[in-house]
């Protein structure tokens, strides 16, 4: 299983994680110009580096994931996930399903597909979701 996961990783980076984890983190880079976008820009690195190697990783809402609420998974996280939207999410969302439709054209390339859709959600409302590995 091991195997497969590496053999779809690396041709996901061909194929178009590569530009897309780029993009991820340029929008890293530009939250990084102001203080109130840094928590922004470490979850574009974090995400951008899940976009590079999806395979075998998945994101789930911090909340679910220990149970309790912090800073963005209560109101502060729905605020901050409006201002992402409208600045980066929706830009970042339109590459991956860019990306999505480019894949889905062979049949060879629908789970690349559907991983683009996967990222596309992630990209609207990324604030309190985290990134964990599959078991």
């Amino acid at each position: 299983m091991a195997v497969l996961r590496l053999v779809f990783n690396i041709a996901w980076f061909v194929l178009g994680g590569f530009v897309m984890g780029l993009a991820w983190w340029l929008a890293g880079l530009l939250c990084f110009i102001t203080i109130i976008g840094i928590p922004f820009g470490r979850a574009c690195f974090v995400i951008g580096e899940m976009t590079f190697w999806p395979f075998g990783q998945d994101s789930v809402s911090r909340r679910s994931l220990t149970g309790m609420e912090d800073l963005g998974t209560g109101a502060f996280g729905m605020l901050g996930n409006i201002v992402w939207f409208l600045l980066f999410g929706i830009w970042l969302a339109i590459g991956h399903i860019v990306h999505a439709f480019a894949c889905a054209v062979t049949i060879i390339g629908i789970p690349f597909a559907i991983q683009h859709l996967k990222l596309a959600i992630l990209s609207l409302t990324p604030i309190g979701q985290t990134v964990v590995a599959k078991a």
